[in-house]
C-alpha cells in the first residue's frame, strides 16, 4: 500500500519542513512494514509538497502510527497534511 500526504508550505518555511519530514521519516523507516519513502515538492508550485511512503500492508501502516516514536516524530507532520484520503490500495503494479 502507499500513503501520500500532500503540504503546503511556505518557501521562507521548506528547509525546516524538509527537517520535519527528515525525522518523521526516520521513526516511520524503523517500524515493521515500512518499504520506502519519496519526498517531492510540485515543479509548478514550489509551495505544495508531498510525502509518499510505502507499506507491506494496511496492518503495518496503522501500527506504526500507534507506536509511541511514530506519535512523538511523525504525527505532527502529518497532523499538517491536507484533509484528504491518503492510503491508498495498490491495484496495479509494473511486472519486474
Amino acid at each position: 500500500m502507499i500513503v501520500i500526504t500532500r503540504y503546503s508550505v511556505p518557501e521562507a518555511d521548506s528547509e525546516a519542513f524538509r527537517t520535519e519530514a527528515a525525522d518523521a521519516v526516520a521513526a516511520l523507516s524503523a517500524r515493521p512494514g515500512f518499504l520506502r519513502h519519496r519526498l517531492g515538492r510540485a515543479a509548478d508550485d514550489p509551495e505544495l509538497w508531498t510525502l509518499v511512503t510505502e507499506w507491506e500492508g494496511v496492518g503495518p501502516y496503522r501500527r506504526a502510527l500507534s507506536s509511541y516514536e511514530v506519535k512523538l516524530a511523525a504525527v505532527p507532520l502529518l497532523s499538517r497534511a491536507f484533509d484528504e484520503p491518503s492510503a491508498y490500495e495498490l491495484v496495479d503494479e509494473p511486472r519486474v
